[in-house]
């Protein structure tokens, strides 16, 4: 049993469930949508990473006793190899999705 929310009388009645090329239109936007946050949360995520690794690292040289410009050296170090791997992963699974799309495409045809 669905139930069909009540709209409000002032409210302009329109019915775009039975047209297609409407609800593709929108199917569409909210597909971009979706990607281009997915895209942002996959940023902040290597930025995120990227900041506790070279933390963490300048926390462990500076707690061993270790001269304070090597362990900030050492964490700079890491956080932009962390960054470039990160960003890297980023590309390459995007890539490889595109790829994936395509050959479908390919193989449906």
């Amino acid at each position: 049993m669905t139930h069909k929310p009540a709209t409000h009388p002032d409210q302009l009645a329109l019915d775009w469930e039975n047209d297609p090329a409407i609800e593709a239109m929108i199917e569409a936007r909210v597909a971009r949508r979706a990607e281009a946050a997915a895209f942002h949360w996959r940023l902040r995520l290597v930025a995120i990473e990227t900041c506790m690794m070279g933390s963490l690292v300048i926390i462990a040289g500076i707690a061993l006793h270790q001269p304070p410009l090597q362990a900030i050296r050492a964490g700079i170090l890491v956080a932009a190899a962390c960054c470039a791997s990160g960003l890297l992963l980023i590309g390459l699974s995007g890539a490889c999705g595109m790829v994936f799309s395509r050959l479908r495409q390919w193989r449906a045809q």
